[in-house]
């Protein structure tokens, strides 16, 4: 049986993809700006390797 937690997760995790994708345009918009012919799929991939790092650096600030 699932923890209240994880059933909370879980209706919650649509909104929680649609906000990453938010954060993924936003910085795709800052890139556009920035470099005019840019390989929008490496763009992508470098913006996504910071969303995954960054989630890393603050998944061990709240485990310490």
């Amino acid at each position: 049986m699932a923890s209240i937690e994880q059933a909370e997760l879980e209706q919650r995790r649509g909104q929680i993809v649609a906000d990453v994708k938010h954060l993924v345009e936003r910085y795709r918009a800052i890139f556009d700006w920035d470099v005019p012919d840019i390989d929008q799929g490496l763009a992508d991939g470098l913006i996504l390797a910071e969303i995954r790092a960054a989630l890393d650096e603050i998944q061990r600030t709240l485990a310490g």
